[in-house]
C-alpha cells in the first residue's frame, strides 16, 4: 500500500520545495547582506575610534557613529557593500593568522628597501615580474594583489586572470613574492 502513496509524497514535496525555496533564498540573501552591513559598520567604527584616540569624549564619539553610519548609507545606496568590501565570510582568521606574518614581511621589505636607498651604490634591479595567483575566488586575488603592494619595494601593476605583474625595485624582494608563501597564505584564508 506504501508504494501507492509514495508517488503522492514526492509530488508534495517537489511542490512545496518549489514554492518555499525562492522565499528561503530571499531571507538567506537579505540575512548575507545585512551581515555585510553590520561588519562594515563594525570595521569602521572601529577604525574610527583606534585612528581618533577619542574613547571618553560622547560628543566625538557620536559623530564619529555618525560619520560611520553616513558611510554605509552611501555605500549601501551605491550598492558597492558586497563581500569585497566586507569579508564577514572570513570570519577572524584574517586578523589572527595572516595579518601578523603580513606585518613581518613589511618590516623586512622595509629594512630590505632602507638598505638599498642607504647604500652608495643604490644596487638597484628593477624588474616586472609575473608571480602566480592560485586563489579560487576573486577576493583572495584582491588579498594578494594588495598584500604585495603593501611590502614596500614591489607594486601590483596588473591582475589578469591567475596571475599577477608585478613591479620590484630588487629581484631579491621580488623572489619573496615569486616563493609562493604569501600566495598559500591567502589560499588558506578562502578555506
Amino acid at each position: 500500500m506504501k508504494w501507492l502513496t509514495a508517488p503522492l509524497q514526492v509530488d508534495l514535496i517537489d511542490r512545496y520545495s518549489a514554492s518555499i525555496l525562492p522565499i528561503v533564498r530571499e531571507c538567506v540573501e537579505h540575512t548575507v547582506k545585512y551581515l555585510f552591513i553590520i561588519t562594515l559598520s563594525i570595521a569602521l567604527f572601529a577604525t574610527w575610534l583606534l585612528w581618533s584616540g577619542h574613547f571618553d569624549d560622547p560628543f566625538l564619539i557620536a559623530l564619529g557613529v555618525g560619520a560611520c553610519v553616513i558611510s554605509v548609507a552611501l555605500s549601501r545606496r551605491m550598492k558597492i557593500v558586497d563581500e569585497e568590501g566586507a569579508p564577514a565570510h572570513l570570519g577572524l582568521r584574517p586578523f589572527t593568522s595572516y595579518a601578523p606574518w603580513l606585518i613581518k614581511e613589511i618590516v623586512q621589505s622595509n629594512m630590505e628597501v632602507t638598505r638599498i636607498i642607504l647604500s652608495p651604490k643604490m644596487p638597484l634591479q628593477r624588474s616586472m615580474i609575473r608571480v602566480s595567483a592560485n586563489q579560487q575566488t576573486e577576493l583572495g586575488r584582491v588579498i594578494l594583489a594588495n598584500s604585495i603592494t603593501l611590502t614596500p619595494g614591489t607594486v601590483t601593476v596588473r591582475v589578469e586572470g591567475n596571475s599577477i605583474l608585478v613591479h620590484a625595485l630588487s629581484f631579491e624582494g621580488a623572489a619573496e613574492d615569486l616563493s609562493g608563501e604569501m600566495d598559500r597564505r591567502v589560499c588558506a584564508l578562502e578555506k
